[in-house]
């Protein structure tokens, strides 16, 4: 790093309002570490052909043998956004193997938001139950990734309908594992609150109705939604994503619609009547495309067509002319043997994976670390098992600090995030060393009197 990238850094660690500590987290071969990897390219720290091959973020020799995370491992990248403000993201890329699941808890409990990777094949899984619930007991921000699209299109063969209900039927599972994650917690806190009680109602003993505070309550942004922004759409491998917002722009020009509308069904069961000049809702009902299917799937499935199934010179060259790309001469020529190499040319230019879609939505969506509740600051210094009224007077001012997080306090707060147990006798101090010469003859000395003397005796 050069010397004056080192003083930007240094200079951003004093805005925290510009800071964003996230981790990646997903099952065990959902797309973490290649997801990694394009963010990294972003920041020119390795090539953006090498992403997703390299695996920067696996340092260790048994993690690149055996093509899993073991250890989390973190690192700092910039990003800046069209306006021109710069931000500083430290993110963690944690392993998705449930026999690590320490790491997993590690990496979450030092962020303030996390990126949720669903490989959409295989859905939700057992791992990815585990990371939502670490990221909710933490009080993290999710950003989910639908990752792993293009095997609907060269695996699963699935046609741009099929694939649009499949991806409504993964995010669904997604979000009841998050539903039934809220209702747990509305019932602890109720039961917390009020002790449960039986009621007399004509003369019948009726137990206290324990549902009341889930319907009383709002709990419409606490799910993953398209049209919130907190969705994307990806293939971390061909090097491409998308929200609905990308295209919402595109097309609010185009069909003369405003950009908040297209937002809003973009996703879902809408389709355009063209005579009327009007959305209307109700698509699958009258046998219509969607929106999402007519607008952005059935253009990602020509290209998928044309360049890596057909592999058709002619109709390549009018997508790329039509969308205003300009694929280098090399990526051309490669891409007759390697079609893939072509696809992720054309990808990579038009929807690019890293800058506009993951790195903005974490400066936009996700909170900074001044933006942290009090309810997380007391979880990070109590834990489970006490609570934040039961610490010293002075421990308890602490709270304080963390709330202000300013680089300027006088205060510096250390957390221990993870501790091992490690026997004595393995600390470097305590461990057997080799005997001198001197050492190896005074003990041969020691050993022949004890001889001589049980000889006497």
């Amino acid at each position: 790093m050069k010397a004056t990238d080192i003083e930007n850094v240094k200079q951003l660690q004093k805005n925290s309002q510009n800071i964003r500590n996230i981790c990646i987290l997903a099952h065990v071969d959902h797309g973490k570490t290649t997801l990694a990897d394009a963010l990294i390219a972003s920041n020119g720290i390795i090539s953006k052909r090498m992403a997703g091959k390299l695996r920067y973020m696996d340092s260790r020799d048994d993690e690149q043998l055996r093509g899993i995370t073991m250890k989390s491992s973190a690192i700092s990248l910039r990003y800046a956004l069209a306006a021109g403000e710069e931000y500083l993201i430290n993110l963690i890329d944690s392993p998705g193997h449930v026999d690590f699941g320490s790491e997993v808890c590690t990496a979450v409990r030092l962020c303030d938001g996390a990126i949720v990777v669903v490989d959409v094949v295989e859905g939700v899984c057992p791992q990815t139950h585990a990371v939502l619930r670490q990221a909710w007991l933490e009080k993290l921000s999710p950003i989910l990734v639908l990752n792993k699209i293009d095997r609907l299109i060269t695996e699963l063969k699935f046609t741009p309908e099929e694939a649009h209900l499949h991806l409504q039927q993964v995010l669904e599972q997604v979000n009841a594992v998050t539903g039934s994650l809220y209702s747990a917690e509305v019932l602890e806190k109720i039961g917390q609150t009020e002790s449960s009680q039986v009621e007399t109602e004509n003369g019948e003993e009726v137990v206290y109705d324990w549902s009341s505070g889930i319907a009383d309550t709002d709990d419409s942004k606490l799910y993953f939604s398209p049209s919130h922004g907190n969705v994307v759409f990806a293939s971390a491998a061909d090097g491409w994503g998308f929200k609905i917002q990308h295209f919402s722009r595109i097309f609010s020009t185009k069909l003369g619609i405003r950009e908040k509308v297209l937002n809003r069904t973009l996703w879902g069961d809408y389709y355009v009547n063209n005579k009327a000049k009007k959305i209307l809702k109700g698509a699958q009902a009258k046998g219509k495309k969607t929106l999402f299917v007519q607008f952005i799937l059935e253009n990602l499935w020509s290209i998928y067509d044309a360049v890596y199934i057909r592999r058709d010179k002619e109709r390549s060259e009018k997508i790329t002319k039509s969308l205003n790309l300009n694929i280098s001469a090399r990526d051309v020529r490669v891409g007759k043997s390697e079609p893939k190499t072509y696809l992720q040319a054309i990808c990579g230019q038009w929807l690019p994976l890293a800058e506009d879609k993951y790195l903005a939505s974490v400066c936009q969506y996700l909170p900074s670390p001044s933006d942290i509740s009090g309810e997380r600051v007391e979880g990070l210094m109590c834990g489970s098992t006490r609570s934040f009224s039961a610490l010293h007077s002075k421990s308890q001012d602490l709270k304080q600090d963390f709330l202000s997080c300013g680089s300027d306090s006088s205060t510096t707060i250390v957390l221990v995030s993870k501790m091992v147990a490690v026997d004595s006798k393995l600390m470097p101090q305590n461990k057997q060393r080799p005997l001198t010469v001197e050492e190896i003859v005074k003990r041969r000395e020691l050993v022949r009197q004890k001889h001589a003397e049980r000889k006497l005796a």
